[in-house]
C-alpha cells in the first residue's frame, strides 16, 4: 500500500528482520532504519564514515563499545561491517546488557579480536582510538527495577579522559541520556554532534544508490541548491 505512494520506504520496526521481510514484498526499495535489537544498517554507514574521517583509516583500530551491548543494534551493526578492517573490540557492560553470544561467536569466525570488560574507568579506556557510547534503552526492559539498577553504571565524565590517546574520539549513536556527562562536550576528544550532522551526508548517500543516482549526476544537477 505505501509502495503505491513512495518511490523509497524508510523502516524502523520493532520485529527483527521486518525489513528484510519488507523488501520481499514491497517492489520498491526498503531501507532498514533499525529492526529491534538486531541492526541499525545507516547509522553504521555514518559511523563508519565519522570513524575514517577522525582516524584518516578504518584498519587496525582499538575501538571500545559501553553501555546496552545486548540490545544496542548499533554496535552490532559495526561489529559486522569492521570485520573487513582488522579490529581489536573492547566490549564494556554490565553482565546484563553484555554483547550476545552470537556476536561474539561471529567475531571468533571472522578473527575479529576482542576483549570483554565490566570496569570503565580512565585506565580501562586509556588505548581507545573510537570511544563509543550507548544508551541504555528503557523500552526494552520488562522489570524497570533491572532498568533501574543498570542505567547509570557507566557515566563518561570529563575527568576519565586525562590518559586519552591524542587521537582518541568520543561517538554515540544519539540520543543521550546520562551516560555522557554535560562537560564532555566540549573536550576536544567529543565527536557525536558533528558524527550525527555525517548522517545527513550518509543517508543522502544511501537514497541516491537505491533510486539509482550516480554522483556525477548529482554534481551536473543544476537545480541543486549548494
Amino acid at each position: 500500500m505505501v509502495s503505491n505512494y513512495a518511490d523509497v520506504i524508510v523502516m524502523r520496526h520493532y520485529v527483527e528482520g521486518a525489513a528484510q521481510y519488507a523488501s520481499e514484498v514491497a517492489p520498491v526499495p526498503i531501507v532498514n532504519a533499525g529492526d529491534g535489537a538486531h541492526m541499525h544498517p545507516s547509522q553504521c554507514l555514518l559511523d563508519l564514515y565519522s570513524i575514517y574521517k577522525t582516524q584518516g583509516t578504518l584498519d587496525n583500530l582499538n575501538i571500545y563499545l559501553v553501555g546496552d551491548l545486548k540490545y544496542g543494534r548499533t554496535v552490532h551493526s559495526l561489529i559486522t561491517a569492521m570485520r573487513h578492517f582488522n579490529p581489536t573490540f573492547h566490549f564494556i557492560a554490565p553482565k546484563e546488557l553484555a554483547m550476545p553470544d552470537e556476536y561474539k561467536i561471529y567475531c571468533k569466525e571472522h578473527g575479529i579480536k576482542y576483549v570483554e570488560h565490566t570496569d570503565f574507568n580512565e585506565d580501562v579506556i586509556a588505548d581507545a582510538d573510537i570511544l563509543y557510547m550507548t544508551r541504555v534503552q528503557k523500552e526494552r526492559f520488562s522489570d524497570l527495577m533491572e532498568y533501574e539498577r543498570v542505567k547509570n553504571v557507566y557515566i563518561l565524565k570529563n575527568s576519565m579522559l586525562g590518559k586519552a590517546k591524542p587521537n582518541m574520539k568520543i561517538l554515540h549513536p544519539l540520543p543521550r541520556v546520562n551516560e555522557i556527562a554535560y562537560d564532555v562536550d566540549d573536550n576536544p576528544h567529543a565527536y557525536y554532534i558533528q558524527q550525527a550532522g555525517n548522517g545527513l551526508f550518509a543517508r543522502e548517500a544511501i537514497f541516491s544508490h537505491v533510486l539509482g543516482i550516480t554522483l556525477d549526476e548529482v554534481k551536473n544537477d543544476k537545480t541543486i541548491i549548494k
